[in-house]
């Protein structure tokens, strides 16, 4: 049994199919299925049931295949450890980050993180939670930016600062004549939407009485903060931005920004890893580079109410 035998085993559960298995590991077909079929061989089981397509994971093969990717990780452990003993900073990080952060966060620390640290290499996608926690357990991933708490099993989470939720208002709106307002004020029938999968959806769900919410008529749901903004720019309505969304708005736009009244809500920001992650030096120097590129005020957990998943 070989490492390169487990990345083999590993490549084609990820792909279910042997010959996108083998461009992926830089190998021929014949050599990966050679060298698949050479472990099963060995460890006298099947690991791939070849007469379904796409190919799937026998039951022992799901199995196997888990214990590999442990293995297979704890093995690169040992490059990451001889690194860091150099003190070397390099590598690389592929990094996930949510839509709704991801324009208003990454301009703010990417460039001074890769001129201190040139040796890195950064990866970064956009998508969304769910898809980040996917990859981040499918090992696709090294990191992710999402909001938290997850609570979910295996991942870690580092909270980095706090975001409040704002109302942002069309002009001429009712509610401009109010110089705070409440969460109830936000059922009404002209409230703008991201689309479903959204975790930013799912928060305003959790702040508002989600029943009511689901028997409005929403005119149109958007898949990006931006064309919210524009929805309730062009047309009557509110939307909910979190607070970084906010900072690239002009002054008559802020004019139209209102608080909440009591303790304001606000999602926690986190960068989330698996448990088995061995990249440390990079992730407290990511960590530590994100947390000074935003308002001082935002990494305090006091900054307001924390708005949890239901």
């Amino acid at each position: 049994m070989t490492i390169q035998q487990l990345e083999y085993i590993i490549a084609v559960d990820k792909h279910r199919h042997f010959g996108h298995a083998a461009e992926s590991c830089f190998v021929t077909q014949p050599t990966l299925s050679a060298q698949v079929s050479k472990l099963e061989k060995e460890l006298e089981v099947i690991l791939f049931d070849r007469s379904k397509m796409p190919v799937i994971p026998t039951e022992i093969g799901v199995q196997v295949i888990e214990h590999a990717k442990r293995v297979v990780s704890e093995s690169k452990g040992i490059y990451e450890l001889l690194l860091q003993l150099k003190g070397d900073v390099s590598g690389v990080i592929k990094l996930g980050i949510i839509p709704t952060l991801a324009p208003y966060l990454l301009h703010r620390f990417i460039k001074g993180f890769l001129e201190k640290y040139p040796k890195v290499k950064l990866q970064v996608e956009e998508t969304v939670t769910e898809e980040i926690l996917r990859k981040l357990k499918n090992d696709e991933l090294d990191l992710g930016v999402v909001v938290t708490p997850l609570d979910e099993p295996g991942i870690v989470e580092k909270p980095m600062f706090y975001e409040k939720f704002y109302a942002y208002l069309s002009k001429d709106h009712q509610l401009l004549k109010k110089d705070k307002l409440n969460v109830q004020d936000l059922e009404s029938d002209d409230m703008w939407m991201l689309q479903q999968g959204h975790c930013f959806r799912d928060q305003v769900f959790n702040l508002c009485n989600q029943t009511k919410f689901q028997r409005m008529n929403f005119h149109y749901e958007s898949g990006s903060l931006e064309g919210l903004k524009n929805m309730v720019n062009q047309y009557k309505g509110i939307t909910l931005l979190p607070e970084l969304s906010t900072f690239s708005l002009n002054e008559e736009e802020k004019q139209r920004l209102r608080k909440f009244t009591g303790e304001e809500p606000t999602r926690e920001v986190s960068i989330v890893l698996t448990r088995n992650f061995l990249k440390k030096k990079l992730v407290e120097l990511l960590y530590n580079e994100i947390c000074a590129a935003v308002p001082q005020e935002m990494t305090s957990k006091s900054h307001g109410k924390i708005v949890r998943f239901k």
